[in-house]
């Protein structure tokens, strides 16, 4: 009991909270605990995942068949402004990163993006930044220039 406790402890997040009964079958509490590692352990690689590379998608599908509206307008944003270097995760190939990463975020819906590790929104977020001009000055942080620069001077 004490080594389950000790390893329960390891995973958990500060401020919460394991309540173990006295009644409960060992092999439920066993379960729980590794179900507690396993999600520290997500935690821990999604931290990893979204500064892995400076512009990390999770979407439903992929950037060539994305499956569903909101996925395929943070794809088409992207792609209009020349990203096309970024990685993506399809969350219906693994329902615990699809469940993870909205924890890890904070957030409840996907698509997500990040920016060099950072929570930068969904597709409305996303659709907003193009909208308002924001999106080019982010993408000029991270070295990316965007093709709608190349875009207006050639208009002009």
């Amino acid at each position: 009991m004490n080594s389950l406790i000790r390893s329960t402890a390891r995973c958990l997040r500060p401020g919460a909270l394991v309540y173990l009964s006295k009644q409960a079958d060992v092999r439920v509490r066993v379960a729980s605990a590794r179900f507690l590692c396993a999600a520290a352990d997500l935690q821990k690689n999604l931290g990893e995942m979204v500064k892995k590379d400076k512009v990390v998608v999770f979407m439903k599908g992929t950037p060539g068949q994305p499956m569903c509206g909101f996925s395929n307008a943070v794809v088409q944003i992207l792609r209009m402004h020349g990203v096309d270097n970024y990685a993506s995760y399809n969350v219906l190939e693994d329902q615990d990163l699809r469940e993870g990463v909205k924890v890890f975020s904070n957030w409840p819906t996907i698509p997500q993006v990040y920016f060099s590790g950072e929570f930068v929104g969904g597709c409305d977020i996303l659709l907003q930044m193009h909208q308002n001009g924001d999106l080019v000055d982010e993408l000029k942080k991270l070295g990316i220039r965007s093709a709608l620069l190349d875009a207006e001077k050639e208009s002009k």
